[in-house]
């Protein structure tokens, strides 16, 4: 069974924090509290981890992991970002927005997209996601947590118990998030191409 952990979502405990990214350093699952629903996470390329949440949400090869990030300068450490693209992000970061990219040598190969070498990059605009990197010192291994068969996000800490407790290794209880998921813009040529409309406004994104 998993723990529970309440976080206060505008002032984290500290001690809270540490003992879930502790949590995440052993190769566990943490369902937590983001912009846009809530997300499954795990330390990055630990493979038993990640094989696990793709079981949770019956995900193939095919699917775009997504590397949360705590700021610009630690998504141009694993994702290429020339000038043009750096102002977008520079403009629209952090926010509900997810960003393909192609990925550096630094990601793992597990998470790549076995043909485009292609990686999701973002940076949350949520205390308690912050306070997990900020924690953790590197980004967060992260899909959206929806389940088989929805179209949203879960966002009640308490039904992820219910439904998904008994395969995770903790969950932070930060309270409701929004229900809409990410935008997800693929940058790797512009103009960019839109993939999925979300919580974020794509309109800057649209020539």
């Amino acid at each position: 069974m998993s723990q529970y952990f309440q976080i206060h979502p505008e002032n984290p405990q500290k001690r809270l924090i540490d003992q879930a990214i502790a949590i995440i350093r052993k190769g566990g699952v943490v369902a937590y509290p983001t912009d846009s629903g809530y997300a499954l996470g795990c330390h990055l390329g630990e493979k038993k981890a990640i094989e696990k949440i793709k079981w949770i949400r019956s995900l193939d090869d095919k699917h775009n992991f997504t590397l949360v990030c705590s700021d610009l300068s630690e998504i141009g450490t694993y994702a290429k970002v020339d000038n043009d693209v750096f102002r977008l992000l520079k403009a629209h970061t952090p926010g509900p927005y997810t960003y393909i990219l192609d990925a550096t040598s630094e990601v793992p190969r597990l998470l790549l997209h076995p043909k485009r070498r292609s990686i999701g990059v973002r940076v949350p605009d949520h205390r308690i996601t912050h306070a997990l990197l900020a924690a953790l010192g590197e980004p967060l291994m992260s899909v959206t947590l929806i389940p088989v068969g929805d179209d949203l996000p879960m966002n009640d800490p308490e039904e992820i118990r219910e439904r998904f407790g008994a395969h995770l290794d903790a969950i932070i209880d930060g309270g409701a998030c929004h229900l809409d998921p990410t935008s997800v813009i693929d940058l790797r040529e512009l103009p960019p191409k839109i993939i999925r409309e979300g919580r974020g406004d794509i309109s800057p994104f649209v020539v």
